[in-house]
């Protein structure tokens, strides 16, 4: 690896640029914040990514001209959402980390990335990268074969560097981190591959891994009933969690989407496969499992439930709810109480052969035990098949 930094521009950082990104300008990100930081994925724990700058309307959008340009120098795909602070953007992509001066465009540091060429043969949909992280002064990122990675913000220098698993037993990490309660946090791809998913839990300030929460329980554990017990199914059931969750501060709990179970060929694991195709709500600091609730009990089209949750608070019935809501790929436009994972809503926005909107009940979550029921596609339809296939993007 190797650092390639502008001395001049660097230095004038030091005073300006260094100083350290709190937790609660993490929570001010997107919430009446300065808006000339993007400090979080998604513009916003919310993840809303919206902005209130009213500069550019339909009026002013066609004064709109290039300013300035740099090359990446990547012949890979470019996914990832900047992170700015203090006038520094911080991209990434599969192959390097580069710190660009708003201003004027000009590189301030990069630090390049030396995975095995072999890796990519383990990446079901495209050699990239979702973003970085920003906290205390580090930017943080994961690596293609399945590494997280803490730099020092002013400079580029590695601070630290930790194991997530190995790439040549099909894990790869793509997703852009999530700072929660000062725990850097980091979901694992690899759902084609064979492999058993899981959301980790760093020290943001050592690299030291403080917990593991696998998507797929194992045996003996509240969940792994949905799973063939005659074959080792569950071991190899898929669940990746490869874009970032969301996160409410005031619950302290965050949101994240877990993919597609494992193989695609549903036949083969019957039962509902959890918490694949659900959203698991998780305590950052431990990893525990407050609810869940599953979209798509066993998944036989790719659906996933790995999109964005998207927080707000919103009128139910002449009450104002904390909800999540995700669009997810089944057709349905779904609605929860983020507090308990109760269904408020499951409206369809798109036609499927595979889904017909049928409620059924939900098992109870491990430790809250209070979602009631879902809509969700029926497994009267799943002989249907699809006409398009949409691939997953780790």
């Amino acid at each position: 690896m190797k650092t390639i930094a502008s001395a001049a521009v660097v230095l004038s950082l030091l005073g300006a640029g260094a100083a350290a990104q709190t937790l609660d300008d993490l929570k001010k990100d997107g919430n009446g914040g300065p808006t000339d930081n993007v400090l979080t994925y998604g513009m916003g724990y919310h993840q809303q990514r919206y902005s209130p700058l009213k500069q550019i309307d339909r009026q002013t959008i066609k004064r709109l001209v290039p300013v300035w340009n740099l090359s990446l120098d990547n012949n890979w795909g470019e996914q990832a959402q900047p992170i700015v602070y203090d006038g520094v953007m911080y991209v990434t992509n599969a192959k390097a980390t580069v710190a660009i001066d708003v201003a004027t465009g000009k590189q301030i540091w990069k630090q390049t990335l030396d995975w095995p060429p072999e890796t990519p043969r383990v990446v079901c949909c495209g050699v990239s990268n979702k973003g970085a992280a920003i906290y205390n002064g580090k930017i943080f990122r994961t690596t293609l074969d399945a590494h997280v990675v803490a730099y020092d913000a002013k400079d580029g220098k590695e601070l630290w560097k930790s194991k997530a698993a190995d790439w040549k037993d099909g894990y790869s990490l793509t997703v852009a981190p999530l700072v929660a309660d000062g725990v850097l946090v980091t979901g694992i791809s690899g759902a084609e591959f064979g492999i058993r998913g899981f959301i980790d839990g760093w020290d943001s300030e050592t690299g030291a891994h403080l917990w593991r929460r696998y998507t797929i329980p194992a045996r003996g554990e509240k969940g792994n009933e949905t799973w063939p017990q005659d074959t080792n199914a569950w071991e190899v059931g898929g669940g990746s969690a490869w874009i970032t969750g969301s996160y409410d501060p005031e619950l302290d709990l965050m949101y994240w989407g877990i993919g597609n179970p494992a193989p695609w060929a549903s036949q083969s694991r019957p039962g509902d496969n959890l918490y694949t195709s659900s959203v698991l709500a998780l305590r950052p600091k431990t990893g525990e499992i407050a609810w869940y609730y599953q979209f798509t009990p066993n998944d036989a089209y790719d659906y996933d439930a790995c999109w964005e949750l998207i927080n707000a608070e919103i009128a139910v019935g002449g009450e104002k709810r904390k909800v999540i809501m995700q669009l997810n790929r089944n057709g349905f436009l779904y609605v929860l109480d983020r507090a308990n994972g109760k269904l408020i809503a499951a409206n369809a926005y798109a036609t499927s052969r595979a889904s017909t909107g049928t409620s059924r009940p939900s098992r109870a979550s491990p430790a809250s035990a209070t979602s009631t029921s879902r809509t969700s596609p029926s497994r009267r339809s799943r002989a249907s098949p699809m006409a398009i296939s949409m691939p997953s993007i780790p």
